[in-house]
């Protein structure tokens, strides 16, 4: 055994000695590939695991931050297909054709989009069944040699083992909260940490993600109604689905309700449905979603803009588990769960009568709040990565990614639209780089201005107008023009809501602007 040998077993043997103790996953996955790039003298190293026909990045190190909220398509990534095919160490020189998957993503001191020159890889397999792979990359040619290449091999039991310790510790964890009475949320969530469906993947290592995460998996398994409360952009969908997901209910269907998008005139015959002859133009018996929901769950988004009328009739069917189809004598059971979300303050609502108290009380039987993005620390590069990586794809481009000045940007900025709003300026930045002239085939770096945030964070002084004059002495002599504009519209909006007791919804359709873009702008001003 070569020096070189007998120091990377040791370095590993040194590992071996932490399985004693308990540790967090993510802790001992970090230790194994901060070790590995030490023995290895490599730029990066990243342990990734495999979910249906993606690669998941589950601890790295000498890579960019958003690197963790990347996915990596094995179909589109030739080097790692071609890693997880074999069964032994698998080394691609510097002078490879098949693009690299890490091209960009090098974490250097200069922030400089370094293209990855050397690389070594090996799938990894638990219980004899793949698990994933073990990546290492390198500036310097040649750094993957014989030698390294043999201890990798080695090596490959070993961290193998760690692997294995680390998720039969992290599926102790869940059997020891389900012991202490929480119930199956706990297994629930580690499904959803081992993997599942790509389209209800929640991104974040952010601890009030985690809380949300764990809060969920105990309240999915039970019957009571759900509540989710969040800003616009958070995410409520996506949570209503992962709820769905992890009940009983899942075989069964999720139906979707904006009730923002019903017309007051067919809001009933929606939910509930209508038999021939109800109205004028029904022609035919028509179930509604409750009926379309039956054995699953009956999603109502923006449930504080349903109409008083129509609130009523969902009291009834929560209380009792019958709906009665407009036009119809009798009514039906039906078994069905309801998640509800807002963005509203439905406790105001309640309070100016524009939300039934008797509804509310059953709708927030077991409400849960969703974090804004700003609260989510670090999780907004981790989004970032996601949605880099999603337009890399959809645009045809070798790499993307943000400058340091850029990442900055993103932790600094307020995201009153959260994750929608981030999602979006990331699209929108790739595309301005394309229309500058960036090379798809070059490392596109998005700097600070081509995400306009500073533009994004000034006030919308035209989305404030009313029919009702206001007065420019509203602002304190001595303002700027902004501190003017805001008491103008702080004035517009409380005349405009006095003049209608409070009702949101209301004031929006007489202001002429969209529901939730002034409640975010009632946010700003501190008027709610």
């Amino acid at each position: 055994m070569t020096v070189k040998e007998q120091e990377t077993c040791a370095a590993l043997m040194s590992l071996c000695a932490d399985l004693g103790s308990e540790l967090p996953q993510a802790v001992r996955l970090q230790r194994l590939v901060d070790v590995l790039r030490t023995q290895f003298g490599c730029g990066a190293v990243a342990l990734l695991r495999l979910e249906e026909e993606r690669l998941r990045p589950m601890a790295v190190t000498g890579l960019v931050s958003d690197t963790l909220g990347r996915r990596f398509v094995v179909g589109q990534h030739p080097r790692l297909a071609a890693i997880l095919a074999r069964h032994e160490v698998t080394c691609f020189e510097h002078d490879s054709t098949l693009p690299d998957p890490y091209d960009g993503l090098l974490d250097t001191l200069v922030g400089e989009p370094l293209p990855v020159h050397d690389c070594m890889g090996t799938a990894l397999h638990i219980e004899g069944r793949p698990w994933g792979v073990l990546t290492l990359d390198a500036l310097a040619t040649g750094t993957f040699g014989r030698t390294a290449r043999r201890c990798l091999a080695q090596a490959l039991p070993m961290i193998e083992s760690v692997i294995r310790v680390a998720r039969l510790e992290q599926e102790l964890r869940t059997l020891r909260m389900g012991a202490a009475g929480q119930g199956d949320g706990g297994a629930a969530l580690a499904s959803l940490e081992r993997g599942g469906s790509a389209e209800l993947e929640i991104v974040g290592e952010s601890p009030a993600l985690k809380r949300l995460l764990h809060e969920l998996g105990i309240v999915a398994t039970s019957e009571l109604p759900v509540l989710l409360l969040g800003e616009t952009g958070v995410g409520k969908e996506l949570f209503a689905r992962l709820l769905h997901h992890q009940s009983p209910r899942h075989k069964h269907p999720l139906v979707h309700v904006n009730c923002a998008a019903l017309p007051e005139s067919l809001a009933e015959s929606e939910l509930f449905g209508h038999v021939r002859g109800a109205f004028s133009g029904a022609v035919s018996d028509r179930p509604g979603r409750f009926e379309a929901a039956e054995g699953g769950t009956l999603f109502l988004d923006e449930v504080g803009e349903l109409p008083l009328s129509v609130q009523a009739k969902l009291l009834r069917t929560l209380q009792n588990g019958e709906i009665q189809r407009l036009g119809a004598d009798r009514p039906r059971r039906v078994n069905v769960r309801v998640i509800a979300a807002t963005n509203r303050n439905l406790r105001e609502q309640v309070a100016s009568g524009a939300f039934r108290a008797d509804l509310y009380h059953r709708l927030s039987v077991y409400p849960v709040p969703i974090p804004p993005l700003r609260e989510r620390g670090t999780d907004v590069l981790l989004l970032a990565g996601r949605f880099l990586d999603f337009n890399r794809a959809r645009l045809g481009l070798r790499s993307l990614r943000l400058s340091p000045d850029a990442q900055d940007a993103l932790r600094r900025y307020r995201w009153p639209g959260n994750v929608r709003e981030l999602e979006h300026v990331i699209s929108r930045a790739a595309l301005k780089a394309l229309s500058r002239g960036a090379d798809r085939n070059s490392i596109v770096t998005l700097e600070a201005g081509l995400l306009d945030l500073d533009a994004l964070d000034a006030p919308a002084a035209g989305n404030a107008s009313a029919p009702a004059p206001a007065s420019a002495a509203a602002a304190p002599a001595g303002s700027t023009l902004r501190d003017a504009v805001d008491a103008c519209q702080r004035q517009v909006i409380t005349t405009t809501l006095d003049r209608h007791q409070g009702n949101w919804s209301q004031a929006a359709r007489v202001l002429d602007v969209d529901a939730s873009n002034l409640h975010k702008l009632a946010r700003r001003l501190g008027l709610k």
